[in-house]
């Protein structure tokens, strides 16, 4: 059974939508909002960890996430190349060549690119620690205003 819930944060509202073995989506500027089910399915386990999460990362207490993340819906190289995105240190940056060099693609970076911006769970998959080379921050699914506000919490900018 899928479950969704929303959160509000500094970046507006987020929508977290779970299955039974884990997270498959986040949504930023998420437009419904939606409470955190109280049922005692997976589902609704992995949201209220989920939720709870998010809220410490924007209050500035949680550098990790430790969440069950469901990326099923990703091709092979997709699902390599956000675990290696998983990686990137919170307050860190990468560019795109960089993760490409990582997961075996040292000409990849336009793919690793696009892989960034189908990211179906940001924040927990941090692509927004992913730059330029030229140190630029490049694109964001969510629009530059709200990457610059992610690593502003991190400290990066």
């Amino acid at each position: 059974m899928q479950r969704t819930a929303t959160i509000e944060s500094s970046i507006g509202r987020i929508g977290v939508t779970a299955k039974g073995r884990g997270i498959v989506e986040i949504r930023l500027r998420a437009r419904k909002k939606i409470p955190v089910p109280r049922s005692r399915d997976r589902g609704a386990g992995h949201l209220r960890r989920a939720c709870g999460q998010l809220r410490e990362y924007f209050a500035g207490k949680r550098k990790r996430f430790s969440l069950p993340l469901d990326l099923s819906s990703g091709t092979l190289f997709q699902r390599r190349v956000w675990r290696a995105c998983a990686r990137i240190p919170h307050g860190e940056t990468r560019s795109y060549a960089e993760l490409a060099e990582l997961v075996g693609c040292p000409h990849g970076a336009r793919a690793v690119g696009q892989v960034m911006g189908s990211n179906p769970v940001p924040i927990v998959v941090p692509c927004h620690r992913v730059i330029r080379s030229d140190g630029s921050l490049g694109g964001f699914g969510s629009g530059l205003p709200v990457k610059r506000k992610l690593l502003r919490i991190e400290g990066v900018l």
